[in-house]
Order: C-alpha cells, then structure tokens, then sequence
C-alpha cells in the first residue's frame, strides 16, 4: 500500500496588538482647562481605537495643581497597568503634561523603560525608548522645569507687589464674601456666628466646647468641613475681623512642590488697617487675645528636647497641646503634653495613640503599601485629635480627611512571644506558692 505525505500547512499569525493608553493632565480648576482636559481624552480615545494595530486600553486623565506624579490618582493607576504588563505604548500631549521637573520625569521614564513601556510626546516628536530619547528628554525636560520655575517667580512677584499696595488676592474666610472689586463684605448670617463665637470665648467657653456647639447647630466653616478646637482659635486670632488685614502670612517653598509654609521672618508681612468693615470691635478682639494668651501660659512647660518626624504635628482639641511621643515596654504611643504633666483633670478628653495603629492610619489616608515619614511631611500638615478615637488629618491643599480607629483586643495584639513570657511568669508564681 502506496504511503501518501501531505504537507501539513500553518494558518499565518496574526500580528499581536500594541496595548496603548494615553495620559493627559490640566492644572487648573478653569472651565476652560476643563474643557481641554475633556478634549484631550475624546481626541485620544478616538486616535487610539481608529489604528488598526493598536488596542485601546484606555485614557488616564487628571486635574492636578502640580506636575509631581505622587498627587495624581489617574497617573498611579496608569503606572499600574504598565507594572502588570497591560501597556505597550503611552501617548501624551508634551513633556510637561507627564512632570514638570526633571527629576521626576526621569524617574518614571527609566521605570518605563525598564518595565519595556515606550512613551510618545506629540509635540516633541520623542519616543522615550529610541536611541536618543532620554538625552532629548533631559534637555527639553530641563526647559519645561525651567519655564515653570520663571512662570511661578513671574507669578509669587505679581501676588508680592499687590501686598505691598494692599491688595489681596483669591481669600476664603467665614463671616465674608468679596464683591466684584476684591473687598471684603460681610455676610449677616455667618457674621453673627462670628459675633457668638467671641462672646462664649469671653464667657469662659473653650475651643473644644465651641466647635461642638457649632457642629451639633450643622453650621460648617468656610470649606465646608466640620469645626475643631484649632479652627476656633484661628478664628479668634484673626486681624480680619476687627477690618485690618495682615498679608504674606504664608508662602509656597518652591515652585515644584508648592507646599504652603507659615511665614515667620523668611519674606516680609503687610498691614492694611480699614482695609473693609469690621465685625468685631477692636476691644473685643483685644480681650480674647488676652484670655488666649493667658489660656496658653496656664498649660505652658518646657518641652522635650527629643524630637521625632511627628513632633510638633498632633494636636489635642481639647487643650490645644501637641501630643508627645512615649515608649512604654508595650510599645511607643503619642499622648496629649497636658495630661502628661498635668493629668485627666485638666485634659479629660486626651486617650493616647498606640504609633502603630497612628501609622496604620496614616497609611490608609495616603494609601501608602508601607508607612513613610516623608511622605507624611509632604502631604500632612496638621493632625487634630477632636475627641478620643477621632483623627482629623489636614492636609496642605486644605483637603481634611476624618477617621476612626480602635485598639485591637489584647488576645489580637499579643504576640507568641508575650503569651509565651505571661505562661512562664505564670508558672514561677504557682511553684512559688506550693
């Protein structure tokens, strides 16, 4: 029987499909930006799925004050994908729309590179993962950071010559609103909280016991938050209220991480007294000064020279006193100056922090994988303790984030080698008493 050979043939592969996404970003809360930010995703949605090669994976998108990639949620998740293997290529409009400094756009294009991602800039014309890419990248990353450190010195010169003509820029402050020329205008409703506010103050009331009077009324402060110990004394404290103005009170560090710092001698300050109509007179005001000054003196002490990245950061919102760090055999905790040294008579409200479950907690409102104190420092600018188990956690861009924790049972926190020390101890003391 004649043996039959057929040639066995092989269906052609189909070329693979390059995984692209595209990232775009504004830095402004603008209409207008807004409007671009909607364009960019529509024009890039569309360019992606019309390439026959291409498969569409999406368009990341963030409205962002900062080209810092730590503060973008969409660029995180963006990086992501790239980390599972789901991105091939990513567009984006131009070097500045992916970071605004050197540094960082580095950092994240080597990270790409490694992880075999290219990443195309339209308007330069650069794929990061040709031969002269990242020397390219270098230079006109270089210009980028350099155009938008000359555009925030153009802009910090601008804000500094209105203070030194009395004017003020964007403000936000409770019991006011601004007219059309940038004055100050009292607003009846609020400016009759203000007027309470000051006279419980004067009537014996502290910080603690105001804010809750006010959050039991369901009135909020100016961003809408809940009211803390702390804020009442800003309140209390603030020129604007007799009709003064005191101006450059803050400033940004720098022109990359803009952090807001509080200005204690580094730039020059500016008084505009009448600057628009006062809700409280000046005697009044000169009052509560005094009561606060001498509230404060009462609680005073000379406080520990040791200092710890969070030192100085927690506030009590029942005294107004940081709390300090202390390391017992169980572990270190965080525990309000006054009841320390004073006791829970004159601090009844303050419960220590147990720094693990304080970290943890961090963790969770920066949604860090492993605790970090620089990014805490980066991002937090203030923790307020406003009643025991209760974190309020304020954050530079004013943002305020409120959580509750609890202690985990001791059976949770004990560890085998604790059980195994209280079984020893256990046992001396029943051989002891045979």
């Amino acid at each position: 029987m004649a043996r039959t050979i057929k040639k066995v043939e092989f269906l052609p592969k189909m070329p693979k499909l390059l995984n692209v996404a595209a990232y775009a970003r504004v830095s402004s809360d603008k209409d207008a930006m807004l409007h671009s930010l909607s364009a960019q995703v529509s024009y890039y949605s569309e360019k992606i799925q019309k390439h026959t090669g291409w498969k569409y994976c999406g368009v990341y998108a963030d409205e962002a004050a900062t080209g810092t990639k730590d503060n973008r949620e969409q660029f995180q998740k963006l990086l992501e994908k790239c980390r599972a293997g789901s991105v091939d290529l990513i567009l984006t409009k131009s070097i500045s729309r992916l970071a605004r400094n050197t540094v960082t756009l580095l950092e994240t294009i080597r990270e790409l590179k490694d992880l075999g991602v290219d990443v195309y800039f339209e308007e330069q014309n650069i794929h990061s993962l040709s031969a002269d890419g990242e020397l390219m990248l270098t230079i006109l990353a270089s210009y980028a950071q350099e155009e938008s450190r000359s555009a925030s010195e153009n802009r910090k010169w601008q804000i500094r010559k209105d203070f030194k003509e009395g004017k003020i820029g964007s403000i936000t402050i409770f019991g006011y609103r601004r007219n059309a020329d940038g004055i100050l205008e009292i607003e009846p409703t609020e400016a009759e909280i203000v007027k309470m506010i000051f006279s419980d103050y004067l009537s014996g009331m502290g910080g603690l016991k105001i804010a809750k009077k006010l959050n039991e009324m369901g009135i909020r402060t100016a961003q809408r938050n809940l009211w803390t110990s702390p804020r009442i004394k800003e309140l209390l404290s603030n020129e604007k209220y007799v009709g003064d103005m005191l101006l450059q009170k803050y400033f940004r560090n720098n022109h990359i991480e803009k952090r807001k710092m509080q200005n204690n001698g580094e730039l020059p300050k500016y008084l505009v007294e009448d600057a628009h109509e006062a809700i409280i007179d000046r005697d009044t005001f000169q009052k509560v000064q005094e009561l606060i000054a001498q509230r404060q003196s009462k609680f005073s002490h000379t406080g520990s020279k040791n200092r710890y990245p969070l030192s100085g950061m927690i506030q009590c919102g029942c005294c107004g006193k940081n709390y300090q760090r202390k390391v017992f055999k169980q572990g270190s905790a965080w525990i309000c100056a006054t009841f320390v040294r004073r006791g829970k008579k004159y601090c009844p409200a303050a419960k220590q922090i147990p720094e693990n479950i304080l970290q943890a907690v961090l963790c969770e409102v920066l949604e860090l994988e492993k605790y970090d104190d620089d990014a805490v420092l980066k991002y937090i600018r203030q923790i307020i303790v406003p009643e025991p188990n209760e974190l309020i956690f304020i954050f530079y861009n004013g943002k305020q984030v409120q959580k509750h924790w609890e202690n985990p049972s001791r059976s949770e926190s004990w560890t085998e080698e604790m059980k195994q020390k209280a079984k020893e101890r256990s046992l001396q003391w029943h051989e002891k008493s045979q």
